[in-house]
């Protein structure tokens, strides 16, 4: 595996329009380790970074625009304070003998794909409403639905199920309840769990990883959420990543999650 390039070597190698993401993941990483993990968390909410060069000048810095895209849902979360902080922190990270800066960030709402038959489907008792579960879940029908509940990949899809069979296991006076993607307010945050299971008068959450959850940046993140979770009253979370293990291997997690789940 190769040593990673710095900020300053990428720039020097790519044109500035093609890095963006490793200018706000350096940018999102300082803000962490400077304590402001609102605008740090808000940032890896990004699903891409595109800068386009607004204005250049022989004594000027060039002035580029970014526009951040992300998922409809999560665009009032990047209010005005949080940009400008994001802003800083782009600048701050900025190699010193790299002469541009930005001018203005953009955030723009993901444009959604819609099927052939989009106004049938708005327009049913069936099609997509606001909702606080499956409010990712795009207008793509393709995406895993089961008894009435939405998923946002196979993986959740899978992992479900294994849930349900050990839901239908258990006594029905003392069983789990089952909640795939909520919507959930924390403090400063809205967040959206794959999985919050509630048993015995305890509610734990469970986060399926994919390939989305590499790296240590985002190891550092999917910390700083738990954190979020646990002190706003879940008692437990834990992590699976279902790309690679069996249904055996994905039945003992669910077990170990609902017995330390029951820990009084």
């Amino acid at each position: 595996m190769g040593e990673e390039l710095s900020l300053a070597d990428v720039m020097e190698k790519n044109p500035i329009e093609q890095v963006g993401e490793q200018w706000l993941a350096a940018a999102a990483t300082l803000l962490h380790q400077q304590g402001d993990a609102e605008a740090a968390l808000t940032a890896t909410d990004v699903i891409a970074v595109d800068l386009s060069l607004w204005n250049s000048g022989d004594f000027e810095p060039d002035g580029y625009r970014a526009f951040f895209t992300v998922e409809p849902h999560l665009v009032a979360q990047f209010t005005e304070n949080v940009v400008r902080r994001i802003e800083d922190g782009m600048h701050a990270v900025m190699p010193k003998r790299t002469a541009i800066c930005i001018e203005s960030i953009h955030v723009c709402p993901v444009v959604p794909v819609p099927s052939a038959d989009w106004r049938k489907q708005l327009r049913s008792a069936n099609g997509p409403k606001p909702t606080n579960q499956a409010r990712r879940v795009r207008l793509e029908p393709e995406h895993p639905i089961e008894d009435q509940l939405h998923f946002t990949n196979e993986w959740e899809h899978k992992l479900y199920r294994v849930l349900k069979e050990r839901q239908a296991s258990l006594p029905y006076n003392e069983t789990i309840g089952i909640i795939p993607l909520p919507g959930m307010r924390v403090l400063g945050y809205t967040r959206e769990p794959d999985f919050l299971i509630t048993y015995k008068g305890r509610a734990g959450v469970i986060e399926v990883d994919g390939p989305h959850h590499e790296g240590p940046r985002r190891a550092s993140n999917d910390h700083s959420r738990t954190n979020l979770l646990m002190n706003a009253g879940v008692e437990w979370v834990d992590r699976i990543d279902v790309r690679d293990v069996t249904k055996a291997e994905a039945e003992k997690f669910v077990d170990n999650f609902i017995a330390r789940l029951a820990r009084r």
